[in-house]
């Protein structure tokens, strides 16, 4: 019998669509993508990625490096190098000025007490026993990735956030979210808040009634070697009582399986990417940022935490691939700040370095500013100093006539005398009156109406806030410096060394999805990093929807099986 079509028509064909341009086929409303996923790898900083690339293996961080998209001079363009503030600019494209989240935690003047970027009197959390107060995302000031692409869609997209932390989580999935999911910190159960639903779907509640976290515990943690690292073994913490899966569980890698466990359950019983829109999932890995904290960017434990990552996301890609296909994916990695190097460390090698008590110095604050106003009786004119932001107790000020503008300028001096290199105040930055440098932008798009009247210091470089371990929270590269890559049949391959900005990741998106980009967008569309019409490996068409496409025998590139017309 002869061929229905000889094999040079058939050529032909897949010539013929390999041509067509790649926007053809890129469309929110026709459900090309079927999925976005964006993995933010918390405190993830941007020489990672070329620090271990001979140690990497395939399928993980080398699906953006060798073939995707991959920004090498990503940066931060602003000083509250912090969790809530980074996944807020992730997906609104704008900055603090512009989304409103200023840190992870605020003095609230009404309240008389920090509050969190998340919390919500008017919530309450589902997933565990009790009325504790809930979170959602009432504090953002701008919309979302995904609150367009539900506003495009007439909400048919489906949009969720997962992560450890309920900022991480909260905040990504935006106002239009269909569901964010974050872990309780003792027991581990994942749980989310009755500003998305009033009890968890039957498969959330189903994996926490088979009790998967237990099995995390009582675990080593072991480097390629062989070594131990550390131990998931049930232990007390600092005040005597016995510590939680967040505390124990959440510095291992560990943690990242236990959120991909989840983050699987979510996209088979959601079906997500399977629907006549594009979808959007957010996963944050917080464990990163847990352990980074206590051990610092080079040590031992950082680089197998790093190499394991990889190993975790190549394991999670050929999930993706197994159940939607590659090419019917696109997929970005981005951090939500980076880190500093540990004191001890820096000095090593002769950099100037120092570990502040953040508690001493709000002392010492608080003695300069009552020697200027009472006389020099103990008062509390600072109510909490998050190094280096200095949050004021109004009212103290008030009592004493002072105006907000007076007060703010004298901390600002009190903390130069504490030792930080500057400062630029909540009513200088209202005001816009920041000298025209890059220093005095990043801390103009730092700025946000939250938080009563607080103070912004310039810590020196190389000083963290705390007498252990390392943080982060400044206007320098090793703070603002992320990755930026990404994966997918519109995207070029290659590094590219242009500057890029992680504003510029919901806006790329929502300009190939054919959306708005995101109300108080700034960032720019990556042209560069986009495949030309006529890029013949990058522009095949996503094959037809499937209710479930069939399991392949290996994992390929999505750019082989897009020629050999299958899926991954």
């Amino acid at each position: 019998m002869k061929p229905l079509i000889r094999p040079g028509i058939v050529q032909l064909l897949v010539c013929a669509l390999l041509c067509l341009p790649s926007s053809a086929f890129a469309s929110a409303y026709n459900g090309h993508p079927r999925l976005i996923v964006i993995v933010v790898i918390d405190q993830f900083r941007g020489d990672y990625l070329e620090r271990y690339r001979d140690q990497f293996g395939e399928g993980g961080f080398r699906l953006f490096l060798d073939r995707g998209a991959y920004f090498t001079d990503c940066n931060y363009d602003y000083a509250n190098t912090r969790t809530a503030p980074g996944h807020a600019t992730l997906l609104t494209g704008t900055y603090s000025s512009g989304h409103g989240i200023v840190a992870n935690e605020w003095w609230d003047p009404q309240k008389k007490r920090m509050v969190t970027s998340v919390e919500d009197d008017s919530t309450h959390l589902v997933g565990i026993p009790g009325e504790t107060q809930g979170a959602s995302p009432h504090n953002l000031l701008a919309s979302t990735l995904g609150d367009e692409l539900k506003l495009a869609t007439g909400g048919k997209s489906r949009v969720f956030g997962v992560a450890l932390k309920d900022r991480a989580a909260v905040l990504p999935a935006g106002r239009a979210g269909d569901g964010a999911y974050w872990i309780d910190h003792l027991s581990g159960a994942w749980v989310t808040s009755t500003y998305y639903r009033s009890d968890l779907p039957k498969w959330a509640t189903d994996f926490n009634g088979s009790n998967r976290a237990s099995k995390y515990w009582d675990r080593e943690w072991r480097d390629g070697d062989g070594k131990t690292l550390r131990t998931t073994a049930h232990r007390k913490g600092k005040d005597g009582s016995d510590a939680g899966f967040y505390e124990v569980v959440g510095s291992t890698p560990f943690a990242n399986d236990y959120e991909f466990e989840f983050a699987k359950e979510l996209i088979l019983y959601e079906q997500l990417g399977t629907g006549p829109t594009t979808d959007l999932l957010t996963i944050s890995l917080s464990a990163n940022d847990i352990l980074g904290h206590g051990v610092g960017p080079d040590s031992p434990e950082m680089a197998a935490m790093v190499l394991a990552t990889d190993h975790q996301l190549a394991e999670f890609f050929n999930f993706l691939g197994h159940q939607i296909g590659l090419a019917n994916v696109w997929i970005a990695l981005s951090a939500d700040h980076g880190v500093a190097p540990l004191p001890q460390v820096a000095s090593q090698l002769h950099i100037p370095a120092e570990g502040l008590n953040a508690g001493e110095l709000k002392t010492q604050i608080n003695k300069t500013l009552a020697a200027k106003f009472a006389a020099g009786k103990a008062a509390e004119f600072v109510a909490t100093f998050d190094y280096p932001v200095a949050w004021l107790n109004d009212e103290a000020f008030s009592s004493l006539k002072i105006k907000e503008e007076d007060a703010e300028r004298a901390t600002g001096e009190a903390m130069k005398q504490a030792g930080l290199r500057g400062y630029f105040t909540r009513f200088q930055l209202a005001q816009g009156a920041v000298p025209g440098t890059e220093l005095g932008r990043r801390f103009l798009n730092s700025y946000s109406p939250e938080g009563g009247w607080y103070v912004m210091g310039v810590p020196v470089p190389f000083s963290v806030g705390s007498t252990k371990g390392t943080d982060h929270a400044s206007p320098y590269t090793y703070d603002t410096h992320v990755p930026l890559a990404f994966y997918g049949l519109p995207f070029q391959l290659g590094a590219f060394h242009t500057h890029a900005e992680p504003v510029d990741l919901a806006v790329t998106f929502a300009s190939l999805l054919g959306i708005n980009a995101p109300t108080h967008a700034t960032g720019r569309v990556l042209t560069e990093a986009l495949a030309p019409p006529h890029h013949a490996e990058n522009s095949a068409p996503p094959a037809e929807k499937s209710p479930r496409p069939p399991k392949p025998a290996e994992f390929k590139p999505a750019t082989l099986v897009a020629l050999q017309g299958g899926r991954p």
